[in-house]
């Protein structure tokens, strides 16, 4: 076990930091790093990004200590379908990541700082063409557009795609967000408006939104996701926050125990990952991903085990994070939020 000092939190045994490569740039990432955390229940992930402060990464430690340290809920279903996430890369790259997927799902990242809405259509016609008539497709713009920017994508997006199945996080605010749903058939996911937000539950009361898009990380575990779902009353699609398969299979589990899954789920972000933390990572089959418990192998840790200097990073938030959660340290910003998938 990692020598972290005091505190350590309840109920963990192990600790390791990993350092993987990313396959392709993605939200600006070239690599993603994380720790796992060991306890009586299997492994959990607490792996926030790095510009997140003490009290949001508070959160994501106690979803890392809740999957170390608890089961799963029983789930009703053995598998989860998941869509496949096409980076804002060319047209070219993107027919092909979504063609060799096995998804009939895909999720179109547009928006990105340095392109333009040209580039935009040009990556979603792509992804059409690699998909086939009854392939769907959502794209995702992390608030990126003002009001009249999103009406105006929205509808050269919609027409490119054929027909979106919704756009997500067109704007950054649920009073943008709601203004743009009344002037678009497109239907409003919305993403940051829950993750970030002091309370989950004020865009699903909103009128602003019609699908929630919910993380297990950044909503403090895989019950508090639960309870979430259950009081907003609005479908909900279970993404990732880019985690190696040990945080995934959290996502999976929450997924499978929804009691219903209307969307496929973006949970089959493992591909864009250039390596993972086990032997048999959660790598979606025939575009569904199967509800398990993932575990490290030790092969796998020492090709993506961090160096000193970083570990001693993770080693100090995590200490952070449990003073937090601890009520031993006031919660303070939690920095931009603009790097999740």
């Amino acid at each position: 076990m990692a020598d972290i000092g005091d505190p350590v939190p309840a109920g963990l045994t192990d600790l390791r930091v990993y350092r993987l490569p990313m396959r392709v740039r993605f939200r600006r990432l070239d690599e993603r790093t994380g720790m796992l955390l060991r306890g009586p229940a299997g492994w959990g992930e607490f792996s926030p990004f790095p510009e997140y402060g003490p009290a949001y990464a508070s959160k994501w430690l106690a979803a890392g200590i809740e999957a170390a340290t608890q089961p799963f809920p029983t789930p009703v279903r053995a598998e989860v379908e998941v869509n496949t996430t096409v980076p804002a890369v060319d047209p070219g790259r993107a027919h092909e990541l979504a063609r060799a997927s096995g998804c009939r799902t895909a999720k179109v990242k547009v928006a990105e700082p340095g392109q333009d809405l040209v580039a935009d259509v040009e990556r979603v016609a792509a992804v059409r063409d690699a998909l086939g008539a009854e392939g769907r497709i959502r794209v995702d713009a992390n608030g990126a557009w003002d009001v009249e920017s999103a009406v105006l994508a929205i509808a050269r997006l919609d027409r490119a795609a054929k027909g979106l199945e919704y756009i997500e996080q067109p704007c950054a605010t649920l009073d943008e967000l709601r203004e743009v749903r009344h002037r678009v058939e497109v239907a409003i996911a919305a993403d940051e408006s829950i993750r970030t937000a002091d309370d989950p539950l004020r865009a699903a009361r909103s009128d602003a939104v019609d699908v929630l898009v919910l993380k297990v990380q950044p909503l403090g575990g895989v019950r508090p996701a639960l309870e979430i779902a259950d009081a907003a009353g609005l479908p909900v699609v279970v993404s990732s926050a880019l985690e190696s398969s040990v945080g995934l299979a959290a996502g999976v589990a929450f997924a499978a125990a929804l009691p219903d899954l209307p969307f496929a789920c973006g949970l089959g972000t493992a591909t864009l990952l250039g390596g993972d933390v086990t032997d048999d990572p959660l790598i979606p089959r025939n575009g569904s991903l199967p509800v398990r418990r993932v575990a490290p192998d030790p092969a796998s840790l020492d090709q993506c085990s961090a160096g000193p200097d970083e570990t001693g990073v993770w080693l100090e938030r995590l200490r952070s994070a449990a003073e937090v959660l601890e009520g031993r340290q006031a919660p303070e910003g939690r920095g931009p939020d603009d790097a999740e998938g």
